[in-house]
């Protein structure tokens, strides 16, 4: 068995789908109409019981501190302290920041690089003394979310969420369908990665105006068009809580509409794919 690391508990305001606190502490078990998730990040892991009728969280959600370094270890020490303050003892989906195939991290972003090649279901299997785990990409576990409960709700086709931050997350999904681990912020367009001339960490670095920004996203953009003819972009990411100061100047074809779910979006999509049963 592995280590426990203990955490720093965060005390962490409920939030459901409006933004609105919730004023209750929630200590169910699973039912049909709930889930559970678990969203880890570099800086917290937080998690909740959804209804996944309407993608809102049941009660407070709760966090704590991601440890430094965020080893495979420390996380899933943090995550089982997140489940067990629920007393869940149904299905439990995880996202971690990092590409997932067949359970096992192949890459690591804002956790410690000893997760790649790490068997990640089997770790958190072990830690939370149960098999029904799932665990995902945090983007997709986020445009999973959007997709059914937020801002892509009743859009058909392709559509395709992007995170924009240090780097760029994507999501892909087709209807209901997940293409997982798409990473479309690596695919090079013109002489750079996407996410080199388009993230928000760039535009910060350069001190660029929206504008200025904008025409850069709108290159990355309208290279995703090409390749996918998606019917709609979902922007996520904290600079899409200022959309109204960079959307409207963006000059692609494909609309493009900021998220809706903000920060309970991992937690949401977690849910939906430990429901499904969903091992990318």
């Amino acid at each position: 068995m592995h280590d426990i690391t203990s955490h720093r508990t965060v005390p962490s305001e409920g939030t459901n789908m409006s933004g609105e606190a919730s004023s209750s502490r929630s200590t169910q078990s699973s039912s049909a109409k709930q889930g559970f998730g678990v969203d880890v990040g570099g800086s917290g892991i937080k998690g909740g019981i959804v209804d996944l009728e309407t993608g809102a969280l049941v009660g407070e959600r709760f966090k704590v501190l991601t440890p430094h370094p965020a080893t495979p270890d420390g996380v899933a020490g943090g995550v089982r302290e997140v489940v067990e303050h629920f007393g869940w003892s149904g299905p439990v989906g995880i996202t971690i920041p990092a590409v997932v195939t067949n359970g096992v991290a192949r890459t690591a972003a804002n956790i410690d690089d000893s997760w790649i090649g790490v068997d990640a279901t089997q770790l958190f299997t072990e830690y939370l003394d149960r098999d029904d785990v799932s665990v995902l990409n945090d983007a997709d576990a986020a445009g999973m979310a959007e997709q059914r409960y937020g801002a892509g709700r009743d859009v058909s086709g392709v559509v395709i969420l992007l995170t924009f931050g240090t780097g760029i997350g994507s999501a892909l999904l087709v209807g209901d369908t997940l293409v997982p681990n798409t990473e479309l912020g690596h695919l090079q367009v013109g002489k750079k990665e996407a996410e080199k001339q388009a993230s928000s960490k760039v535009k910060t670095d350069k001190d660029w105006s929206y504008k200025k920004w904008a025409k850069h996203v709108s290159t990355v953009l309208e290279e995703y068009e090409k390749l996918f003819w998606p019917n709609l972009f979902i922007a996520g990411g904290g600079i899409s809580r200022k959309s109204d100061k960079w959307i409207p100047k963006l000059t692609n074809t494909v609309p493009v509409v900021p998220a809706s779910l903000a920060n309970t979006a991992g937690i949401v999509g977690a849910a939906m794919a430990a429901e499904q049963g969903l091992h990318p």
